[in-house]
């Protein structure tokens, strides 16, 4: 049989899967590439009276009237800090999780415990933000035992100080169960006979941990940690819009809130659109970097 042959016999065997495909692959045109087309605002001094077509062509000012804003600059680096924050504790926190929780022995315990951290990855930010309002009110729970402790009520929501953690802190309880369970599973694959040879030289659990778990799982630590860097200018967007509000822009406000506001509510379509072209071009940039390195480091590739 020759290649041409073999290749429709496989296309054949196959087009019950290719035609499975089609309706993603519409819904990804219509919603993900159709709409790329509103990037010529950010070349545009755009008017919705007058269409892409004959809104005045204004090149880069846009670009220019952004990066001179006095509050961009601090917008910039609350992303880069927000979204550096959730990464490292995203990982960090999820990796101590999993570490400790093989150490377990009782299997009922460590799969309650599982399902429990786990369980917070599904809710929506819609509802936890519901929750946060409640635990960190000047009436709820986090003043409730500070009250009874003697001090001052905080307004954990409207407070620079506070906020920023809050936001990472609440990323990370979000998450942490995600990422533990695939900590878990690269521990899993840890050859079982190096635990047993270091039980034979009288390494002790640290031991084993520093020298056989944590190095067994250097792949995929490696593989989370350099993709995690295309997501460096994503610092949450429905987490913070519906969690911030005014008196902690100088803390929260980041790159797509900023977008969200200057275009929705001052109507400044350029440049908006201006600021989420830069984002992109930026997040672009940094994907392409992230999956070289995971290649390079441990032998990632898509295709």
């Amino acid at each position: 049989m020759n290649r041409r042959n073999y290749g429709l016999k496989q296309f054949k065997l196959e087009s019950p899967l290719h035609l499975m495909l089609i309706p993603g692959v519409i819904a990804t045109l219509i919603y993900a590439y159709g709409p790329m087309a509103g990037i010529v605002m950010a070349f545009q001094k755009f008017r919705p009276t007058l269409g892409f077509l004959k809104s005045k062509w204004i090149g880069l000012d846009n670009f220019e009237y952004v990066f001179h804003l006095p509050d961009f600059m601090q917008v910039l680096w609350n992303t880069l800090i927000i979204a550096v924050l959730k990464i490292v504790f995203g990982l960090l926190i999820p990796l101590v999780l999993a570490l400790l929780l093989n150490e377990v022995r009782k299997m009922a315990f460590k799969r309650i415990v599982q399902t429990s951290v786990f369980l917070p990855f599904f809710l929506s930010w819609t509802v936890l933000a519901g929750v946060l309002f409640e635990i960190f009110s000047l009436k709820g729970p986090m003043n409730g035992i500070l009250a009874a402790v003697g001090l001052e009520p905080i307004m954990f929501m409207g407070s620079d100080g506070w906020f920023r953690a809050i936001l990472v802190g609440s990323d990370v309880w979000k998450g942490m169960g995600y990422n533990m369970i695939i900590f878990l599973a690269a521990i899993t694959g840890i050859n079982p006979s190096l635990y047993e040879a270091a039980v034979v030289d009288g390494a002790g659990r640290w031991k084993q941990m520093a020298h056989i778990t944590l190095p067994g799982m250097a792949q995929i630590l490696i593989l989370i940690s350099t993709l995690s860097l295309g997501g460096v200018l994503n610092a949450g967007f429905e987490q913070i819009l519906l969690l911030y509000n005014p008196t902690v822009y100088g803390s929260a406000d980041i790159i797509d809130t900023f977008v969200y506001r200057m275009g929705l509510f001052d109507q400044q379509y350029g440049p908006a659109a201006a600021i989420g072209l830069f984002k992109s071009a930026i997040s672009l940039v940094l994907v392409g970097l992230s999956y070289t390195l995971a290649y390079r480091l441990s032998n990632y590739r898509i295709f």
